[in-house]
């Protein structure tokens, strides 16, 4: 039986709905206690460019991952992530990653952007990140986890790691930036970290640890 259960879970794959470096790093490493393969579409050769028409992070993650799992046959994790502004009225929120107009814009270029919007208006600049985690197994229904973490955006750009807005998001009970602010720790509390912890329960209800 033993045998048989390390047989079970070598062979179980979770597909991470994400071709982005820094968050399949981060992925990685959060679900790392869970006993399943992770791969990425980038390991299946997969090229799928879903559009994200839904009008809530929740819609955008579902459209993910159903697609992906549709495709793939795999359970399949994805997330939609944005940055809510307060004096920008909660912009760029679901538009974060497509915030520059620039054809081909960089994080940087989207940084640039959201500092010269926020230009004159006075501080703190105070924000958070949203992340809606979807989990979607073949035939089954979509399972939506959800975390936050809140911060401000300075006018200079701090720290190596990270990416997108993360190196102009300062956290105070920290003093770092989240792009300051080693993997490790940015696991223990980010917007993304706390929507996939939510969500390994579940996993963990379909990918049980093996016994002893």
């Amino acid at each position: 039986m033993i045998n048989m259960i390390n047989i079970i879970n070598k062979n179980s794959r979770i597909l991470i709905a994400t071709t982005n470096p820094g968050k399949e790093k981060e992925l990685r490493e959060l679900l790392k206690d869970i006993p399943a393969e992770l791969v990425t579409p980038d390991n299946l050769g997969l090229r799928v460019d879903v559009e994200e028409t839904g009008l809530t992070y929740a819609e955008n993650a579902s459209l993910k991952a159903k697609a992906l799992c549709g495709i793939s046959g795999l359970p399949t994790l994805a997330d939609d992530t944005g940055l809510e502004v307060d004096f920008l009225e909660g912009r760029p929120g679901l538009h974060s990653a497509r915030f520059s107009p620039l054809p081909g814009a960089t994080d940087a270029d989207r940084r640039r952007k959201l500092l010269a919007e926020l230009m004159g208006k006075p501080k703190p600049w105070s924000a958070h990140f949203h992340c809606c985690v979807a989990v979607a197994f073949p035939e089954e229904e979509i399972r939506l986890f959800d975390g936050d973490v809140f911060g401000e955006i300075i006018d200079e750009e701090r720290g190596d790691h990270g990416f997108g807005y993360d190196r102009i998001f300062y956290i105070p009970g920290a003093g770092q930036t989240l792009a300051e602010i080693d993997l490790a720790l940015k696991n223990e509390f980010s917007h993304r970290a706390v929507a996939v912890r939510n969500a390994i329960p579940y996993l963990l209800g379909k990918f049980p640890r093996p016994a002893g």
